[in-house]
Parts: C-alpha cells; sequence; structure tokens
C-alpha cells in the first residue's frame, strides 16, 4: 500500500486547543482552561484544521458548534493527550528511584529463609516499588537475566558469568543434619573429613546447593558423588534425614524453619574454617537502575544482620 502524504503532522499545542473548546464550546472559557490568549487559541484550532484538511469547528458570532468532524476527532484529541500525560507520568516514575516493577529472581535454597527479610525492608523503606518475585534454579534465573525478563536475582555466588555484576551480602556455613541417633548429632567442631564416610543426601541436579555440597565432599577428600537419594527441595529433604535415610548440609539460614519441621533432629557444627556458601544479588553490568540496586543492597545488609550470617 502507498504511503499517503498528510502533510503537516498536528502539534500537541493545537490538540490542546482544540480539546478545549470541544469541551467548552466558547473561546473565551477555552483560552482561560489551559492559560492561553483567546487570538492564540483560534489560530492554533485554525492551524489544526489546516493540516488535518477539515473543517472542526462551526463559528457563529454566538456561540461554538463541533461538526460532524469535530464529534469524531475531539474524542480522538482527548485521547491523544490522554496518552502523552501518561507518558509524562511515567517518565517521572522512571526518573524517580525505587518507583515501579523491580522483577527478582530467587533461588529455592535462599527463598523461604530471606524473603522474610527482603519483603519487610521493601514495604517499609520502597513502598512505591513494584517487588514481583519468581523462584527458580540458578540456570533459569542467568537466562531471564540475560533476556531482560528479570532485573535482579538474590542467589548463590560467585556465578562467573560474563556481563553479570555480582554485589556480595553475605557468607554463611553449612551444619550437618542428623538423625537422633546419628554418632554426629549435636556435635561441635566436627571435622570435614568426616563427611568422607557420610551417607549424605543432596538436592536433585540443577539446584547450586547440591554442586556447593559436592565440593565440600572433594575438599573433604571424597572421590565418589554420593547420590543414592535425592529430593527437590530441602524440605523433603530433612524430612528424609529425620527418617534415617542418611543425613544432609544445610546453609545456618535454613535450620530454624526445616529442623522446626521433626523432633527427629539434631545439628552438628564444623570446625572452622566450616564450609560456607556466599549469596549475592546479581545484575546485569551497566543496568541502568545499578545505583538503585547497589542501594537496595547495602540496606539489605543492614536488614540481614540478625540472622545467622556473616555480612560482608
Amino acid at each position: 500500500m502507498a504511503a499517503v502524504n498528510r502533510g503537516k503532522q498536528p502539534s500537541l499545542a493545537q490538540l490542546r486547543a482544540f480539546a478545549a473548546v470541544a469541551e467548552h464550546l466558547h473561546f473565551r472559557d477555552a483560552a482561560a482552561a489551559i492559560g492561553m490568549s483567546q487570538p492564540a487559541l483560534s489560530g492554533a484550532v485554525s492551524a489544526l484544521e489546516e493540516a488535518l484538511g477539515v473543517q472542526l469547528l462551526e463559528r457563529t458570532t454566538r456561540k461554538v458548534l463541533l461538526s460532524p468532524a469535530g464529534e469524531r476527532l475531539a474524542v480522538r484529541a482527548k485521547a491523544v493527550l490522554g496518552e502523552v500525560e501518561a507518558l509524562l507520568e511515567e517518565a517521572d516514575a522512571v526518573k524517580a528511584p525505587f518507583t515501579g516493577a523491580l522483577r527478582l529472581g530467587v533461588i529455592p535454597t535462599v527463598a523461604p529463609y530471606l524473603l522474610p527479610t527482603v519483603l519487610a525492608l521493601v514495604h517499609e523503606e520502597y513502598p512505591h516499588l513494584d517487588l514481583q518475585v519468581h523462584e527458580e534454579q540458578t540456570s533459569s534465573l542467568l537466562e531471564g537475566l540475560g533476556a531482560g525478563r528479570l532485573d535482579l536475582l538474590l542467589l548463590a555466588v560467585p556465578l562467573g558469568v560474563p556481563g553479570v555484576t555480582e554485589l556480595p551480602l553475605f557468607d554463611e556455613d553449612f551444619v550437618l543434619v542428623t538423625p537422633l541417633d546419628h554418632w554426629l548429632g549435636g556435635r561441635e567442631g566436627i571435622p570435614r573429613e568426616a563427611l568422607r564416610e557420610l551417607n549424605l543426601l543432596l538436592l536433585d541436579e540443577g539446584h547450586c546447593l547440591r554442586d556447593q555440597a559436592l565440593d565440600i565432599c572433594r575438599e573433604a577428600g571424597r572421590a565418589d558423588a554420593p547420590v543414592t537419594t535425592t529430593a527437590a527441595g530441602l524440605s523433603t529433604l530433612v524430612q528424609l534425614v529425620a527418617g534415617g535415610l542418611g543425613v544432609t548440609l544445610l546453609p545456618r539460614t535454613a535450620v530454624r524453619v526445616e529442623t522446626s519441621r521433626s523432633s527427629q533432629l539434631l545439628t552438628g557444627y564444623f570446625a572452622d574454617p566450616a564450609p560456607t556458601r556466599r549469596v549475592a544479588l546479581a545484575m546485569r553490568s551497566g543496568a541502568a537502575r545499578a545505583a538503585e540496586y547497589e542501594e537496595l543492597a547495602e540496606a539489605l545488609r543492614g536488614a540481614l544482620r540478625p540472622l545467622p550470617v556473616r555480612v560482608l
């Protein structure tokens, strides 16, 4: 289809003038309503008629009437001006920090234990921030961050992914969760080497906590990968331990929530230096809201201090 040459484009000032006249049907009242002189208003409407090539008004000495074309186009003009106003409001909101949507991705081994703190902080300090939470495994979160589906991630690091900047929050120790009758149950100063002989229960593949547990076992000198029983989440894993199927490793932030579900569990603590994991926020390098994310990370560090972690 050939392009239509419509000549001059109407200006916003012309649309505002016409919309005011269409509302008030009186040039003087319309001019006063938008802070314009009456001659300028009349000129703007005439210029709009010329640009559009249609007559919008029927002018008499006593009153102003909308032509049939004016009736139809007044609705359009009002809609256009409304959208322009919405655009300006949105631009103001974008310029204001901690407003609008923030799509936060969180891994399953962090979400249940840190989200109460995160949500309380956002509610108290950033009430105009529309926080949207997505719980997914690390690979899916990184894909979402790269594709722009997610804005910020809360997960275990290091990631070692180009184009992703990490904002470390804290380090936390792993503890050993055992059945009541286990010989390491409730002990302190457990050597890492003890992991060589234990029936260690792990999360399914895809969970970063599984990989971290396997790394800890390798560091302890264990060559094989204990994979006899796995679980999709920490809650199931802990219930398997309570049932006597083995032992598992939990990050300290998960201990209170998960071990409170059963009276058949004991917690053992490793000798220093205990195996640890680091949790951080992660953003796209050069993100437009990088300054906000850095401020949020600092606020989170303060809010997380009551938890059994070492804030960075």
